[in-house]
């Protein structure tokens, strides 16, 4: 089955003054009762509204005076020219280990953790980060012990020792990333962090029209229940239909677990995005890496 192609105040009025943003007195609608006069109470200042930041940390010095200028490793790691990183940190616009860095003079060394307008940059050029379209009747392992063809018969020969984002199984094709990042590796596919994955699955039809409605409330199966983020009808044909499933669970055989239960068992099933990250066209045995700016994104989706 072949998934479809995607790509992500001022002083108050007085009471007789009329500024078309709301009641004279500057409070919120209803704010003060119903039988509060017009113009009577107290108006606040508006606070200004930002991006949820980060848990604040205690302040630390993340100067190494061993390391490289922080706006070299940025212009390394594509962030952008030497001259545009330098004008980000002195905007406020980087942050080192948590502390906003403003100083052109501070060094870091490539192990500290650094955000750019809130994303995640990886400074760490030994980083591996693939995207795997895996085919059917491969197996999930860098070496199966029955000999049947795994992902080492892809990877095998590569230098870096990969670890594989969640499994899929030998009858399921689609999406598989790699990466010799452990930490990021491990928040992707636990279901703590709610990073969503996203099947095509190919059942017999007709699909009912209570069928996602069952989905999202939950299944109930022998290990616990289970309900997905989404659900919606793809295409439908006489007999048959492929519809796509949005979940975070990471249970083994989780969708076609879920679906035979509700009663309709996959035909062919394909994940076709893992978080930001989706397969595109990217051929069945073939791989490629992902840009920066979707290994920022996929951070990002971790909590990273």
């Amino acid at each position: 089955m072949t998934p479809p192609q995607n790509r992500r105040g001022g002083p108050a009025k007085k009471s007789g003054s009329s500024s078309g943003r709301g009641p004279a007195s500057g409070g919120r609608p209803g704010a003060g009762g119903a039988g509060r006069a017009r113009g009577v109470g107290t108006t606040k200042k508006s606070q200004p509204t930002g991006l949820p930041n980060r848990p604040k940390q205690a302040k630390v010095d993340v100067h190494d005076p061993d390391g490289i200028r922080l706006q070299k490793l940025l212009a390394s790691a594509g962030v952008g020219s030497r001259r545009v990183c330098e004008q980000m940190i002195t905007e406020g616009r980087v942050e080192v280990d948590g502390q906003v860095v403003t100083e052109l003079g501070v060094r870091i060394n490539a192990e500290q953790v650094v955000h750019v307008d809130g994303v995640r940059v990886t400074l760490d050029e030994t980083r591996v980060y693939l995207a795997f379209n895996k085919p059917l009747n491969v197996v999930t392992s860098m070496n199966d012990d029955l000999g049947r063809i795994d992902i080492g018969d892809y990877f095998g020969d590569r230098k870096e020792r990969l670890f594989h984002v969640g499994r899929l199984d030998s009858d399921t094709e689609g999406l598989l990333l790699l990466t010799n990042d452990g930490d990021l590796a491990h928040r992707l596919q636990h279901p703590k962090y709610g990073v969503l994955k996203t099947y095509l699955a190919q059942i017999r039809g007709p699909v009912p029209r209570d069928l996602g409605k069952r989905l999202r409330e939950g299944i109930e199966l022998e290990d616990g229940p289970v309900k997905v983020d989404s659900f919606r009808v793809v295409d439908h044909q006489p007999g048959k239909a492929i519809v796509e499933v949005v979940l975070h669970e990471g249970r083994k055989h989780i969708v076609r677990r879920m679906l035979a239960e509700a009663g309709f068992p996959v035909l062919s099933l394909v994940r076709t995005q893992i978080g930001p990250i989706r397969l595109g066209d990217t051929k069945p045995g073939k791989f490629r890496r992902l840009t920066k700016g979707e290994v920022g994104d996929l951070h990002t989706a971790a909590g990273m």
